[in-house]
């Protein structure tokens, strides 16, 4: 369509919008689709916890780490060409996947009954500090992607940086083991 001499356009009579470079302010505020995402993640969580109480909240934030998780594992089952992921498998998924969101997990121990993973950067930044049901997240993805390839995952949140710890240190319990009862921790098996 053509516009006007002044510039409208011819039906609407509205003038056309500035090109967005034009329209940016001269400001240093700091906002980018990543920050939104992880401030609206914190603030989601933060309103749930305020509303329905952390349990709550941990509970409706799990619904969506498993359906995440199970994303995830399919994917890297397709991406791997595997029916089934074995145990270094499992545990170079958890950390590969971190890594690709900005996490920065790390396997410290393993062996047939346990995971042990420690991370020094969570993937939603400062905006997880107050927020532990966010923690939920890593508890279902990795108890989820753990289950369905192991039979079963207790996932344990020993220490997290949303609680003010200065670092993460998850154990994933692959067996039935009388470390891994004793423990809090949420459980997992394969569907």
């Amino acid at each position: 369509m053509s516009q006007d001499e002044d510039g409208a356009h011819p039906i609407s009579g509205i003038n056309p919008p500035p090109s967005v470079a034009n329209s940016r302010p001269a400001t240093d505020f700091a906002l980018d689709r990543d920050l939104f995402l992880r401030t609206l993640l914190r603030e989601l969580a933060g309103t749930l916890q305020d509303v329905v109480g952390l349990d709550e909240a941990a509970g409706f934030i799990s619904v969506v780490g498993q359906r995440i998780g199970d994303q995830i594992n399919t994917g890297y089952r397709r991406e791997l060409a595997v029916s089934v992921l074995s145990r270094a498998q499992v545990a170079d998924v958890l950390v590969d996947l971190k890594r690709r969101i900005e996490g920065d997990f790390r396997v410290v121990e393993q062996d047939d009954t346990r995971i042990v993973l420690e991370n020094r950067h969570c993937p939603f930044g400062d905006k997880v500090i107050g927020r532990p049901s966010l923690c939920m997240m890593t508890s279902n993805v990795f108890g989820v992607i753990a289950a369905e390839n192991l039979g079963h995952a207790k996932v344990e949140l020993v220490r997290t940086i949303a609680q003010g710890a200065p670092s993460c240190r998850v154990v994933v319990h692959l067996q039935a083991t009388p470390q891994a009862e004793a423990p809090k921790g949420r459980e997992y098996f394969k569907t």
